[in-house]
């Protein structure tokens, strides 16, 4: 028999806040992390989702003093990540059985502007490593890069290593932030919205960037002390090979991934309480998203995309809103999908339009990126 795995703890870092409960209160309140934002030089401002730098420096100090945190040795991203790990591992003690996984999809590229030769911060096993010493983890990082599924996928990760008996408990981290790189990738593709997003919605014409870095805790010991559990229950990730950056049209992908996740969960569609979605607000992904939840004969379940609140946060957006649909079942609220009005795909869903009560048990958390990828996780309330 499998052992059984769980969540037990997590945190985030986002525009809306630097913990769980002050995004948590910022979402019930319908706040957005979303403004306008002038980035690139020469270039009009656009919506963007962006964590204040003059606030997360103060915040960095006020957690990290002392000579050996000197300031300038940590690039903004890092200082996002020790901000999103250091309370889980002040909580949870590491031992040579503890694995390190961390998933983004760029990294530091920042780094890389106006250099001549790679600096040894934008290799993302650097990355992983200097985190990893920084907190005392001795065992060998792992890292997750597979365009926007990499969040759920370090879940699945830890998930499998520790049934395996690699591992006894895992430490998870996701992170991106906004850079250059990534704004000039998405206009090549035309795929930045003129506004703030919209995602499943008639009107939408893109996405916002995001940026955030979020932690989770993955054990299969659990303790009386624990406030909170959340098993994992199946997973699964599934790539369609369609096309560099256009999804499936039928669904293929992301159907065989919910399939293959709730099978392994011994779940079946009337099951699932909830959904947390990818919706992007890009014309093709979402109504690929509304094709293959109908396939599997989930229209009916409350569904909503995090999207309008937070952007898309690229490798973190799975692991930031698998901590957010967790919040909802533990607070039985469903969160409304920010500024969805009118139905804009081809089949239905039950896109969730308001703060509503719920008894949250299962969640199903999906995810789609580039390349034809596709993941999904089911997750069960203790």
């Amino acid at each position: 028999m499998k052992k059984e795995i769980y969540i037990t703890d997590y945190n985030c870092v986002t525009p809306l806040g630097f913990d769980v409960s002050s995004n948590w209160n910022a979402l019930l309140e319908g706040k957005s992390g979303v403004a306008l934002h002038k980035i690139i030089e020469n270039q009009e401002p656009f919506y963007a989702s962006m964590i204040d730098s003059e606030k997360l420096e103060n915040e960095f100090n006020r957690f990290f003093d002392g000579a050996q945190n000197d300031n300038s040795t940590f690039t903004r991203l890092e200082k996002m990540f020790l901000l999103s790990l250091k309370p889980l591992v002040e909580k949870h003690p590491v031992s040579d059985e503890t694995a390190f996984i961390l998933s983004t999809t760029k990294g530091n590229i920042s780094s890389l502007k106006n250099q001549t030769s790679l600096p040894e911060s934008v290799f993302l096993s650097s990355l992983a490593q200097k985190i990893a010493d920084f907190f005392g983890i001795k065992t060998k990082p792992i890292v997750v890069s597979n365009a926007c599924v990499s969040g759920v996928m370090a879940i699945a990760v830890a998930k499998n290593m520790i049934q395996a008996g690699k591992y006894k408990d895992a430490f998870v981290i996701a992170g991106d932030e906004i850079s250059e790189f990534v704004i000039s990738g998405f206009n090549s593709f035309q795929a930045i919205g003129t506004e703030i997003c919209k995602p499943y919605d008639k009107n939408r014409d893109g996405i916002n960037i995001g940026e955030a870095t979020a932690a989770v805790y993955i054990t299969s010991e659990l303790n009386q002390n624990e406030k909170f559990s959340f098993k994992i229950l199946g997973d699964s990730a599934i790539n369609d090979a369609n096309h560099i950056s256009g999804p499936s049209r039928t669904g293929d992908g992301l159907f065989a991934s919910i399939k293959n996740a709730m099978t392994e969960a011994h779940i079946s569609a009337e099951k699932i309480d909830f959904i947390s979605a990818h919706g992007t607000a890009t014309i093709y992904n979402d109504e690929m998203e509304a094709i293959a939840f109908n396939r599997m004969e989930l229209q009916n379940v409350p569904l909503n995309s995090m999207k309008g609140y937070y952007g898309h946060c690229l490798g973190a957006s799975g692991l930031l809103e698998s901590i957010i649909s967790m919040e909802s079942a533990r607070n039985n609220i469903l969160i409304p999908s920010k500024n969805f009005k009118e139905t804009g795909t081809s089949q239905l869903l039950n896109i969730i339009k308001e703060n509503q009560p719920a008894e949250i048990s299962y969640i199903l958390k999906t995810a789609s990126g580039f390349g034809g990828c596709n993941a999904a996780i089911v997750l069960e309330k203790c």
